[in-house]
């Protein structure tokens, strides 16, 4: 067999069994941060409710028996508009009664003004004695506060009832009713809920850890839970003395100053505020997870313009559920691995990815 020939088939024959070259590590997608930057978690985020600045109980002042009804949950009312009516049968009686007895007075009041002028005459002319007018002069004035006393009288049952008509103290929409037509109510017991809803507010309670970072007029940012893609403006209205002895919080009422009709009393909202004071600002703050130890040192995971993991060791400083605070070994600006740092491995080459806000 010619040599020559075979040469080539072998050749052929051991390129086909050579190892075939192994494909590159593709690099490793990595959450980063930048160095420096508030994180997301640093705001404060509380959830609360919608309420109307001025929401009013009313009732009667008086008790009877409801006869009618005018409104109903989610009506709007005005100021003076009719709500609900008392049976004022009894009532009107009484007031009729009332002013029986002041024309009665009147007439009593009358005739002892006449008895007086004519004892004055007699007295002139000397047929009576001093005492005998003074009697008529006393008998006058307790007939005239007699006149005083039933006009009151009849004063209150005429104002009682005009009471058993329940009308609206201000404008509004009816946001509760506690009583129907038939049932019988006591003086001051609650009927209707009226709130106002021109101011609406959210009321968040914040953790006593949080208060020294909120302040009276501070803004806010909130958010809907209807509507998460809009946003509103708010600001810190009145912040609770004294915590909640339940929960240990305490109660801040935020205005919304540009509320609209979407809003509505009861929902549910998001409240942002700023946690990060100014010296926090200027402090180097990176998450509790970006650091680890190893051998007694410090050290966090720098990404370099290659995109290559470089261990660094960095000093800390005070832990804050915020963070940890790095006081020397980093600088703000540097690209940090924040997130699987135990995995890492010096040089290797990674994917950073940013770090978003929720």
């Amino acid at each position: 067999m010619n040599i020559k020939l075979l040469l080539p088939v072998l050749l052929v024959l051991i390129a086909g069994c050579s190892k075939p070259a192994e494909p590159s590590t593709p690099p490793r997608p990595t959450l980063t941060m930048v160095a420096g930057k508030t994180p997301a978690s640093n705001s404060m985020v509380l959830i609360g409710e919608v309420r109307p600045r001025y929401e009013v109980s009313q009732g009667f002042r008086i008790g009877g028996k409801i006869i009618e009804r005018k409104v109903d949950v989610g009506t709007p009312v005005k100021k003076g508009q009719l709500i609900a009516r008392l049976d004022a049968a009894d009532f009107n009686l009484s007031a009729t009664a009332a002013m029986a007895d002041v024309r009665a007075e009147e007439a009593r009041h009358a005739l002892a003004v006449a008895e007086l002028k004519r004892q004055r005459q007699l007295y002139a002319k000397n047929f009576i004695s001093a005492s005998a007018l003074d009697i008529r002069e006393a008998e006058l004035k307790t007939s005239s506060a007699r006149l005083a006393q039933v006009k009151a009288q009849a004063n209150v049952s005429t104002n009682q009832a005009q009471y058993t008509n329940l009308t609206a103290d201000r404008d509004g929409v009816v946001t509760m009713i506690r009583a129907e037509p038939g049932q019988v109510v006591q003086a001051s017991e609650t009927i209707v809920q009226i709130a106002d809803l021109k101011e609406t507010e959210v009321l968040v309670a914040v953790p006593e850890s949080h208060m020294a970072e909120v302040k009276a007029g501070m803004p806010a940012v909130i958010k809907m839970w209807v509507r998460p893609d809009k946003a509103y403006t708010g600001r810190v209205r009145e912040i609770a003395p004294s915590a909640d002895s339940g929960t240990r919080t305490f109660n801040v009422r935020v205005s919304v100053t540009d509320a609209d009709d979407e809003i509505k009393p009861g929902m549910t909202a998001g409240v942002k505020f700023s946690q990060q004071s100014l010296q926090e600002a200027s402090q180097l703050i990176i998450p509790l997870a970006a650091l680890t130890e190893k051998n007694g040192k410090k050290l966090v995971w720098v990404i370099d313009t290659e995109n290559k993991a470089q261990p660094r060791e960095v000093d800390a400083g005070e832990f804050s559920e915020h963070g940890v605070q790095i006081t020397s070994g980093l600088q703000a600006g540097e690209i940090i691995a924040i997130a699987g740092i135990h995995t890492l491995v010096k040089g290797q080459l990674v994917k950073p990815v940013t770090e978003t806000a929720p």
